[in-house]
């Protein structure tokens, strides 16, 4: 994610030879897609090969225009994540890129300080870690276990902090962009006083960041061992979802069967009825943590400018606050009654 963030010196087509003497030194983008899924992504994506740079270079010509004090890193890797997230529509993938920096800079709790050594204790909790074989699609899978999570110990921010890491990480694979995820939740041991941390307000920013405030593609959620309260987990989360989404949502509860039929046995470990072997947290957290330099190389290009505030650049509307407050005194009736 490494790049220059001055828009004024990034297109070619802007000022004389002279000019462009003093234009950054990008990394060259060098595409690492097989045959295979260069064929995926022309057909899933419209990505065609011979005219990606061009794409890429249209995207950071309208982000100079229209955002120029966007701050944000216009290599050509990185644009094209926002491209192919949103199958090469220009409108739509700087829209995504806008909504990426305005979810970093309107939700501090979260984004400050945001490194792997910072969220260690979730890391080792267990709470989000991502399964060691891919599935038959190519995609990575994700696995959340919020029974992991003691409130105590420290607040929701901070496993949201850890799967924001975690798919920041996953995204930086041009496999993942092009075949997406998917996400494997158990809900065992879930219970109301842990449901409660999870309100309309935390549902909204979360759902946003992933519906429209981040460069992945989710292609399924799969929900194991949900207890009763889900049904009012469910109810707070539902509003927010945009109907593909909600529709790639599978609840499986206590049936193994059901999830092998979406997520295979022979990458699944043991405690799901797989045939991988028992759960192990630590290669994926060695990753994660290997990673803080890159992370802190990265994120530090995406700092808000001092003539700027979140709500300038920001283009999909936020849930009122007070709204958000609303729904969550209409929503508890309804996890107690689940409960």
């Amino acid at each position: 994610m490494s790049g220059d963030s001055d828009c004024t010196r990034t297109s070619p087509s802007a000022g004389s030879p002279s000019d462009n003497e003093l234009l950054p030194d990008r990394p060259k983008y060098v595409c690492s897609l097989s045959p295979d899924l260069i064929t995926k992504a022309r057909e899933e994506l419209q990505e065609k090969p011979e005219w990606r740079l061009r794409d890429v270079q249209a995207l950071r010509d309208m982000v100079c225009k229209d955002y120029p004090s966007l701050g944000t890193c216009l290599d050509d890797a990185f644009l094209l994540r926002f491209l192919r997230a949103r199958k090469f529509d220009y409108d739509r993938a700087l829209q995504l890129l806008v909504n990426y920096h305005t979810c970093r800079r309107s939700w501090p709790e979260v984004f400050n300080n945001l490194k792997p050594s910072a969220i260690k204790p979730v890391l080792e909790s267990g709470f989000v870690t991502v399964l060691p074989r891919l599935d038959p699609e190519g995609r990575h899978v994700v696995c959340i276990r919020p029974d992991r999570w003691t409130p105590s110990n420290y607040p929701i921010t901070e496993n949201i902090r850890a799967i924001y890491l975690t798919l920041e990480k996953l995204i930086q694979s041009e496999e993942t962009q092009v075949n997406g995820i998917v996400i494997l939740a158990d809900y065992k041991g879930v219970s109301l006083s842990k449901a409660s941390h999870f309100g309309p307000f935390v549902a909204k920013k979360v759902i946003g960041i992933l519906q429209d405030g981040f460069p992945i593609r989710i292609k399924a959620v799969n929900i194991i061992n949900e207890p009763r309260i889900f049904k009012g987990i469910f109810a707070i989360i539902k509003p927010f979802l945009k109907e593909k989404i909600a529709n790639r949502f599978f609840l499986h509860g206590c049936d193994l069967n059901s999830l092998h039929q979406n997520i295979p046995p022979v990458i699944l470990p043991e405690e799901y009825g797989g045939t991988s072997g028992k759960l192990d947290i630590s290669p994926w957290n060695e990753l994660l943590l290997a990673s803080e330099e890159d992370f802190l190389c990265d994120f530090s290009q995406l700092v808000l400018p001092c003539d700027s505030s979140p709500h300038d650049m920001l283009v999909s509307g936020d849930a009122d606050e007070k709204q958000c407050d609303d729904s969550l005194r209409g929503m508890k009736p309804q996890l107690y009654y689940c409960y």
